[in-house]
């Protein structure tokens, strides 16, 4: 089953977290909240795409590394009350267990509940940005591809005057 298979894997802080998709229903409810808060997000973002395109003349902001993204995602967050980005962050990351996390020196996974991401990401918030990040590409990164398919020539002009 699609919703069971991990799509994204990230080693941080000695911990390895595994990122499975949300079911549809869930996904599409989400994607509102995520696209109006990815609009100031993707202009942003747009200078770090290398050249604007990949290889095979799609757009690629889903591939910028999410390292670079992080900052640029929570400078992007800024403008959201504190209440709406922590929402927003625990839907994203803890509300419908779809993260898993490998704790340093254990053998075995378990759910990333709010109270272990809230001693986790303790003094490490950019962290929380870079799992968001992973959790966002696991979930909609067919939807930017296609979009770049239907828009890409608009896309790549503006990325291009970005």
């Amino acid at each position: 089953m699609k919703r069971f298979d991990i799509k994204q894997t990230r080693e941080m802080g000695g911990h390895i977290y595994f990122v499975r998709p949300f079911g549809g229903w869930k996904s599409a409810n989400l994607s509102g909240e995520i696209f109006a808060l990815l609009t100031p997000i993707l202009a942003s973002v747009a200078p770090l795409v290398s050249g604007g395109v990949n290889g095979q003349g799609e757009l690629s902001l889903l591939d910028i590394e999410a390292e670079k993204a992080a900052p640029v995602i929570a400078n992007a967050m800024s403008s959201l009350s504190g209440d709406k980005v922590e929402t927003l962050l625990r839907k994203l990351l803890v509300q419908y267990q779809n993260i898993s996390v490998q704790l340093e020196g254990r053998n075995d996974a378990e759910i990333l509940t709010a109270d272990l991401a809230d001693e986790l990401f303790c003094g490490e918030t950019q962290d929380m940005f870079i799992l968001v990040y992973d959790v966002i590409k696991a979930n909609y990164s067919s939807f930017f591809k296609r979009l770049s398919g239907q828009f890409g020539s608009l896309l790549n002009g503006l990325l291009a005057k970005a």
